[in-house]
């Protein structure tokens, strides 16, 4: 397994990566001080681990960046910032999880094992400030792989056709309209259309809600 660490604090860097190395055995972490650094870094990488403030090239623009370089590896914002409003634009944006940096090595490795099974991390302490009205629903926990027979049974019940599941599935696994493009092999133009259905049949607006709203149903989005 590779990771590739975007981070400008060297301190906090150092300790992260001895941390990584309880999520495998074989784990590898290369480090970059800022996303023109990352660019640069030879892949493959399973996952990107992306500070949320850096110099230069930060924030969402960043992570607009860092997607598309990596366009099929999963990305996790570790932040300081816990604004809701922030959470909500990073994961609209396509991050696959969004960590405070006050978070316990134990969150965080299980955030980081979460992703890489093909879920959506959400800080479970912010879900009321996202979501007031849902309090006291659980945190999102996708992940494991469905099955064919599951699939057509959450297409019935959802009253969603296989295809607009699978991009609703997709896309809640943060993959952008031109990867769901590809892997379906439909136009983005039908891509957003299916994902107009199937936010209106969640009762979403976007995709944060939608991955929030498929956690409520427990319903199961990993990697297909």
């Amino acid at each position: 397994m590779r990771v590739l660490l975007i981070d400008d604090h060297p301190l906090f860097a150092q300790g992260l990566t001895f941390l990584l190395a309880e999520l495998a055995p074989d784990v590898g972490c290369a480090t970059a001080r800022s996303v023109r650094e990352a660019l640069a870094q030879p892949g493959p990488f399973d996952l990107v681990l992306l500070d949320f403030n850096l110099p230069g090239v930060t924030g969402l623009e960043a992570l607009a960046e860092v997607r598309a370089h990596f366009d099929e590896v999963p990305t996790v914002l570790l932040s300081g910032e816990e604004k809701p409003e922030v959470i909500r634009a990073a994961i609209d944006a396509g991050a696959m999880g969004y960590v405070p940096k006050s978070s316990t090595p134990a969150v965080l490795l299980a955030a980081l094992r979460l992703v890489l099974a093909g879920g959506c991390y959400l800080p479970a302490q912010l879900l009321a400030g996202l979501w007031p009205e849902s309090a006291a629903a659980p945190a999102p926990e996708l992940g494991a792989l469905p099955t064919a027979q599951g699939r057509t049974a959450w297409a019935e019940r959802l009253a969603l056709t296989e295809r607009q599941l699978a991009v609703l599935q997709r896309a809640i696994q943060g993959k952008s309209n031109k990867v769901i493009a590809r892997e379906t092999n439909l136009a983005e133009g039908t891509v957003k259309a299916h994902l107009s259905t199937a936010f209106r049949v969640l009762g979403a607006r976007n995709r944060t809600e939608a991955v929030f709203r498929a956690a409520q149903l427990g319903m199961n989005v990993g990697e297909r």
